[in-house]
């Protein structure tokens, strides 16, 4: 089955720029709907012989998808962070939405750039060795 989603994928376009971006799209959208664990545990099998294929280091591959799942924490519908903070604060759901937009712009840009920017995920283990 792993290898049947990961064809499906992978025939959609050769471009290692989309499929990249297909990653985090499929990422993003299972971390809105199911909680970090489930999806480190199905969807790494699936994605990941992918994302090597494609350049990604095993690495980077994984700090993408333990970033994707903490954007999909707090982004709605599920957003399990957004209740936790509605809850505590007492603060309606909306105005916390709306609190914490800026902070999506960032969190995507800089998921685009360790997508992208493999220096930045990959320095510290390069200095380790």
């Amino acid at each position: 089955m792993p290898e049947l989603a990961a064809g499906a994928i992978t025939g959609l376009t050769r471009n290692p720029i989309i499929l990249a971006l297909l990653l985090n799209l499929i990422l993003l959208v299972l971390g809105c709907i199911m909680d970090m664990a489930p999806i480190i545990l199905i969807a790494t099998p699936i994605l990941l012989p992918i994302a090597v294929s494609i350049g990604l280091d095993p690495v980077q591959f994984g700090i993408m998808v333990v970033l994707n799942c903490g954007i999909g924490l707090l982004t709605p519908p599920v957003g399990a962070v957004l209740f936790i903070g509605s809850a505590v604060s007492k603060v309606p759901m909306e105005r916390v939405v709306k609190a914490t937009f800026p902070f999506y712009i960032c969190m995507l840009i800089t998921l685009l750039l360790i997508t992208f920017v493999p220096a930045i995920s990959l320095w510290l283990p390069g200095l380790i060795g």
